[in-house]
């Protein structure tokens, strides 16, 4: 007993020597080991206490559970369509607008968006869920043209195309922006989320490259 009393306590010193040496290498760089970051109050199972994470434990936790919640499942059937309307806008582009630029814009929208809808298309399927519901109305979606203003636009023709074109299509992807900024905030998805994100990226630099033409 007395042998493991003197060995515990010779390490208890050798331990308190070892951690100032530590500390005097380390000099002024030496950090708290604490994490930096915000903190995420993360709700506890039924029964349990909320807990408070870092930022990088509720980022970690969220990717092993990343199950699509409502808005995950909402966001891609309403992009879908939102998509598809705007596929429909960009292919009257070739024949009916002057401006090269507007022609070329249309065909990089054309280009992103209807891989976009494939992919959202089998995202739902991936998880089981349907394409189409009859509890949303997609004409209230943000920045969706209305039927009077599509009609409007199928009629119209070279620099009377291009300025219609251009003004609904900023609207279009305004409202794509504000709805995959919403889902960033409410799903739950890391697809959906980088989905979003590309949605995000792509849709406000095409809204400065589009107002940019209309002022020329």
């Amino acid at each position: 007993m007395k042998v493991f009393t003197r060995s515990c306590g010779a390490l208890a010193v050798l331990a308190l020597i070892l951690s100032a040496v530590t500390g005097c290498e380390s000099g002024s760089t030496t950090k708290s080991s604490a994490p930096s970051g915000s903190s995420v109050l993360a709700p506890g199972r039924p029964g349990e206490e909320n807990r408070t994470l870092s930022a990088a434990d509720a980022a970690e936790q969220r990717a092993e559970d990343d199950s699509p919640n409502a808005a995950d499942v909402a966001y891609a059937r309403m992009m879908i369509r939102h998509h598809t309307q705007a596929l429909e806008m960009t292919g009257l582009a070739p024949e009916q607008a002057e401006s090269t630029q507007v022609k070329r814009l249309a065909a990089r929208v054309s280009a992103a968006q209807g891989p976009e809808i494939t992919a959202m298309r089998g995202w739902l399927k991936t998880h089981g869920k349907a394409e189409r519901t009859d509890d949303h109305d997609h004409a209230a979606m943000p920045g969706m043209a209305t039927e009077a203003q599509l009609t409007k636009l199928r009629a119209a023709r070279g620099p009377a195309f291009d300025r219609l074109f251009l003004t609904l299509m900023i609207t279009h992807h305004e409202g794509a922006v504000t709805m995959a900024t919403e889902v960033k905030a409410q799903g739950n998805n890391i697809m959906v989320e980088e989905m979003a994100d590309d949605v995000i990226a792509q849709q406000t630099s095409e809204i400065t490259r589009m107002r940019s033409m209309l002022q020329r």
